[in-house]
Parts: structure tokens; C-alpha cells; sequence
């Protein structure tokens, strides 16, 4: 498999990773070692809703100095995910010529690291990454359902559209560590304990909604690209939120374009805080408590609010 994947089982209540796949949602297709990577490849990492796909459309159009066709969706493969197929990821990267940039969501210890390759992991606050998540599974279609279901290596629970308000969501979240998707401590864990590597930069969310600009000539900087001020311009306006929701058909991700309402659905409002109506403060500092006793005093400041790394 390009990112390498170990043979690697961990099983909880709520989620599962395995070889064969990550939960219901996310199904480890390529096995084997059909491609390896090579050097200056990017592999972008995130644990899911947390700006991944902001993220590879910034690397593409670093790689590819700012151009509005560049169609990522097709250019930077999701390679833990069920769509597209497998023989179709592999007939992608066979014709990719380009310095490539791969997607992943799998925890930073199933992976076998290469220092010919460049990663980077995005973060983001839980509240704004589940109610990202909540809006997410509200306005997939039943075709996203229904196809998750029917997979012959599908594990872990059934993925199904949210029955209950987001109050009740996050708490399903918060106390089953993740759910309905998969574990979300040791993920964030996995990569913060490894994130001082030097082929490793570690992101937040709000860094980048923040100062994109800054941000983008930091990524720049780690992979090696240099950047003119005209080339940065028109970077910034291509990966803006807006450009990328009336864009969704170069940008989001293979398989997430069934949504009801239409690709651009995929982007919800790229914001913080719109969880602030729906959590009270209590619920607020029992998830602080949470993120402190799973990651740490330092750990859990970035998680928070996106401080420098």
C-alpha cells in the first residue's frame, strides 16, 4: 500500500480499525505493496472534518503554482476510503507524473513512515469538528447509506443519518470516544507525539482561517516551494472557502459528492463556534476535561485553539 499500512487490528466498543478497514465508513482498499512512495511525495493527515480537504487543495496548487482548473479530487487520492475503487486509485497514481499528495484519516501508528515523503496533519476544535461531522451525515444522501451498508468488508456499527440533536450527537461523540466514526484521542495522540519530526508539520484549523497567507508560505517552506507573490495571490483566492464551495467538483474528495443539495453541500461554513447555541458551558468544560486527561496540558492548548505548534 503506498502509506504502508502495518498489519495493524485495534478493536473498541464503538469503533474498529482493522486491516481490512477503518469502522463502517472508511475501508482500507489498497493492501500490498503495489506502489511505494517516493520522494517529495505528501501524505496529509487528519482525523475527519477538520480541514483536510482545505489542506491537499493548498498543496496542490503549491505543486501546481496556482491554477483554477487543477482538479484535486481526482489529483490527491483519499487511499484509506471505499471509493473509487481499487484498481482505479492504482490506474491514477500509475499516470501521475507530478509530485503527488495523498489523504489519509488512519492514526499515525498504523502507518510505516518514509523519509523520502513529507506529512502533514491538520487539527481542529471537537466542538467545530462535530458539528462539521453532524451537518456532514444530515445531508448525505441515501445512496451514501445504503452503499456503506452493503460492503462485503464493512466492520463496526452501521453508518446512518443522525436521528437525534446535536446535544445528544456530541455527547454520543464525547462519551464513546469518537462515535460514530473512530477513535478520536489517540488519533490526535498519535500524530502530536511524533509531530517535532522533521518531515512532519503539524496544522490547526484555525491557524489557517486565521492567516491562510502565512500559513500557506509555512507549508511552502516544509515542502520545499518557493512561491512568488503572484503565484501566492492566486493561491490564496483558489483555496479560499468560498472559491472551493463553487468549486466542489474539482475539490471534494471522490465518493463525498452524494449529498443532498449537491457537492458544494460538502462544505458546510468553514467557521468556529457554531456549536455555541447548542452546548452549555458544562458541556464545554467536561470536553476540556477530557482532552486534557487523554493528551496532555500542551497537547490539548493546541487542540483548543490552534497555537503555534
Amino acid at each position: 500500500m503506498i502509506l504502508c499500512l502495518k498489519n495493524y487490528v485495534r478493536s473498541k466498543t464503538t469503533a474498529w480499525i482493522l486491516p481490512n478497514g477503518m469502522n463502517s465508513f472508511i475501508v482500507i482498499e489498497i493492501q500490498g505493496k503495489e506502489t511505494k512512495l517516493t520522494d517529495g511525495d505528501v501524505v496529509i493527515a487528519s482525523w475527519a472534518k477538520a480541514g483536510t480537504t482545505w489542506v491537499q487543495q493548498i498543496v496542490g496548487q503549491l505543486i501546481f503554482g496556482g491554477k483554477p482548473d487543477l482538479e484535486t479530487r481526482f489529483i490527491s487520492l483519499w487511499l484509506d476510503s471505499h471509493w473509487p475503487p481499487k484498481s482505479t486509485k492504482l490506474e491514477h497514481l500509475s499516470r501521475q507524473n507530478h509530485r503527488r499528495f495523498f489523504k489519509t484519516h488512519l492514526p499515525a501508528d498504523a502507518l510505516v513512515f518514509s523519509q523520502k515523503a513529507k506529512y502533514i496533519y491538520i487539527g481542529r476544535n471537537a466542538p467545530d469538528i462535530v458539528w462539521s461531522l453532524y451537518n456532514h451525515l444530515l445531508n448525505f444522501n441515501d445512496e451514501v447509506f445504503d452503499t456503506v451498508e452493503k460492503m462485503s468488508n464493512r466492520v463496526g456499527p452501521s453508518l446512518k443519518r443522525p436521528t437525534v440533536d446535536f446535544h445528544e450527537f456530541w455527547n454520543q461523540w464525547l462519551h464513546n470516544d469518537g462515535y460514530p466514526m473512530y477513535p478520536f484521542w489517540e488519533h490526535v495522540r498519535s500524530w502530536w507525539d511524533i509531530g517535532k519530526s522533521p518531515f512532519i508539520k503539524i496544522l490547526h484549523f484555525e491557524s489557517l482561517r486565521e492567516d491562510m497567507e502565512r500559513e500557506i508560505f509555512g507549508i511552502a517552506d516544509f515542502l520545499g516551494i518557493s512561491v512568488t507573490t503572484e503565484q501566492m495571490g492566486r493561491i490564496c483566492e483558489y483555496c479560499s472557502f468560498d472559491w472551493m464551495k463553487k468549486n466542489p467538483y474539482k475539490t471534494v474528495p471522490v465518493g463525498m459528492d452524494n449529498m443532498i443539495g449537491g457537492a458544494g453541500t460538502f462544505y458546510h461554513k468553514g467557521t468556529k463556534g457554531q456549536w455555541k447555541d447548542h452546548l452549555s458551558e458544562s458541556d464545554i468544560l467536561e470536553y476540556k476535561e477530557y482532552a486534557i486527561a487523554e493528551l496532555g496540558d500542551e497537547c490539548a492548548s493546541w487542540l483548543f485553539g490552534g497555537h503555534e505548534f
